[in-house]
């Protein structure tokens, strides 16, 4: 049974129809890439996967049950997302940002104990963020902000990781690290990533299957030898690339044609 299954998603923000008729099935422990112009659906689909949005018509179904039936704490035990950009917070410090991933498995008017100390303690360690743990958040740079906050998805220990363009902010150094755990965990821990990024070749270095959105359908999904294509890229981006392979590892490389 495939861990994520959308069926005929439809969904509109007042009168402006974002997504039509997406369809799509995704196996534990793969590592997808969302791609897409802006405006594709891409961040408004991310959602829904989280259960933070509703489809208007159409399933989200998250290990065969539908999202609108979950209550909001088993929601947070099985997905995490790490959003496209941080919103306003108080300034806590950087490690309490992160023990806040410890909330969905708290019980009523219980406080953390040395399990969930633990895990805060790990994943700030496996995302490099453990040296400014006692740092205010607001003090932090974008890419150290960055840092806490996948931390954070990451002590709510998910079965599904949901990522927003979250490499954005991250230097090349922790770009690498952190996609490097994310195949860690894919492949040790079935963990299941979706991640949105403008970035091709990322998504062909890094991706098992590749969702392309184009006007708030489903055009295609796949390998990323099947999607990056020069005729997809041209049809739904209006640009001409070349491709030729990775000389690391043969996946597709998507080169612009200027």
């Amino acid at each position: 049974m495939p861990i994520i299954c959308a069926k005929n998603i439809c969904f509109r923000y007042a009168a402006k129809p974002v997504l039509e008729e997406v369809s799509f099935a995704l196996e534990a422990a793969q590592i997808v890439a969302m791609i897409g112009p802006n405006g594709s659906g891409k961040t408004t689909l991310l959602k829904m996967l989280n259960a933070t949005l509703f489809p208007n018509s159409g399933q989200v179904l998250i290990e065969g049950q539908d999202t609108r039936h979950w209550p909001r704490q088993a929601i947070a035990r099985t997905v995490a997302i790490v959003p496209q950009e941080s919103p306003a917070i108080f300034p806590f410090f950087a490690e309490e940002i992160v023990l806040m991933g410890r909330f969905p498995y708290l019980r009523s008017l219980a406080f953390e104990d040395k399990k969930d100390y633990r895990i805060v303690q790990d994943v700030m360690a496996r995302t490099d963020s453990l040296s400014f743990a006692h740092r205010r958040f607001n003090e932090l740079s974008a890419g150290e902000r960055q840092r806490v906050l996948i931390a954070r998805a990451l002590a709510q220990e998910p079965k599904i990781l949901l990522l927003d363009e979250s490499t954005v902010f991250l230097d090349l150094k922790h770009q690498a690290q952190f996609l490097s755990l994310l195949r860690e965990l894919s492949r040790k821990q079935h963990l299941t990533v979706v991640f949105v990024t403008h970035d091709l070749n990322l998504a062909a270095q890094n991706a098992d299957r590749i969702l392309l959105l184009y006007n708030g359908k489903k055009y295609a999904i796949g390998t990323p030898a099947d999607i990056l294509t020069a005729r997809n890229i041209k049809e739904v981006y209006d640009v001409d690339v070349g491709i030729d392979p990775n000389p690391h590892n043969g996946s597709p490389r998507v080169t612009l044609m200027t």
